[in-house]
């Protein structure tokens, strides 16, 4: 049987107010550098993976380096797993994309299956590149506990495709910085042991909103 682990990167800016970040090579901030160590030591004390995957952005790879240091692994780059191609809607606020096309920019919240973005990638697009990340994945020894460090629209793409749900559920699949996804994989059987868990962010959130 094969563990899979997938998380999200911490906190970076263009996460409020919202921003279309997609392939803006970011950093993480302040904030999402403590997630990650937080994250790291969850991981390495409940799991202890056997191979870790990154997607090559910046927040990524920095939220999988303490992972990696804390389980003496090296991350390895997927190139699949890199966050969604919003084309000329890259780095644009989501206030300024909708007044310039609110007809488009309303279709992605509504009916996400049926958009793609000027000059860049489909959700059907993303479920490909995603689903490419995940036969990677597989292929490797089924003993194991595998983990990839990804962007909040390609876990939402990854986990439609774990949970057998339609394109159309894709907002309904809460994604907060440095979560964490489990899941057990015994050959076609495929079962979620937990979605979008942030318990060890909670001594985080109350040191930042201690008086």
């Amino acid at each position: 049987m094969m563990r899979f682990i997938l998380v999200r990167h911490g906190h970076v800016e263009g996460i409020e107010p919202e921003r279309f970040r997609g392939r803006a090579d970011l950093s993480l901030t302040k904030q999402g550098e403590g997630q990650a160590q937080a994250l790291a030591a969850r991981i390495a004390f409940g799991w202890r993976p056997t191979q870790i995957y990154t997607s090559p952005a910046r927040r990524c790879v920095a939220t999988a380096a303490p992972i990696g240091e804390a389980c003496k692994l090296k991350p390895r780059v997927l190139n699949e797993l890199n966050d969604i191609d919003y084309g000329a809607w890259q780095g644009r606020s989501y206030e300024e994309v909708k007044a310039a096309d609110p007809e488009l920019f309303g279709a992605w919240f509504v009916t996400p299956q049926r958009v793609r973005f000027p000059n860049g990638e489909s959700l059907q697009d993303l479920l490909a590149r995603s689903a490419d990340a995940w036969r990677v994945i597989l292929a490797q020894p089924n003993n194991g506990t595998m983990l990839a460090v990804a962007h909040d629209s390609v876990n939402r793409a990854l986990l439609i495709q774990l949970l057998d749900l339609p394109q159309s559920a894709f907002w309904r699949l809460a994604q907060h910085p440095c979560c964490i996804n489990e899941f057990a994989v015994e050959g076609d059987c495929i079962r979620a042991l937990r979605i979008n868990d942030t318990a060890h962010l909670a001594a985080l959130h109350t040191a930042n909103n201690a008086p």
